[in-house]
């Protein structure tokens, strides 16, 4: 599993519009409204480094509200919760 932080500033009058939006896709697990230099966190989860890739460069680009985003790629993950327990699907 690939843990990847993107922070993201929006348009002034769609940060909430937008962040409902990143919510509904499937890799994104968590968006936070931030204050700051960012408008928007998404916390992304996915398989492998493909499909952040594909959400990065496909479909948030197809998002005209996002003006600009920073992707940080995590290492490894800290987390009091069982990370890949909760994500997986039954495998």
């Amino acid at each position: 599993m690939i843990s990847a932080i993107i922070l993201m500033n929006i348009e002034r009058h769609k940060i909430n519009e937008t962040a409902e939006l990143l919510n509904g896709m499937a890799e994104i697990s968590e968006v936070f409204s931030v204050s700051g230099r960012y408008d928007l966190i998404a916390i992304v989860r996915v398989q492998n480094i493909d499909d952040l890739s594909v959400l990065v460069t496909n479909h948030l680009l197809k998002i005209d509200s996002i003006e600009k985003t920073d992707t940080l790629l995590a290492y490894k993950t800290y987390s009091k919760h069982d990370l890949d327990a909760m994500f997986s699907i039954g495998e």
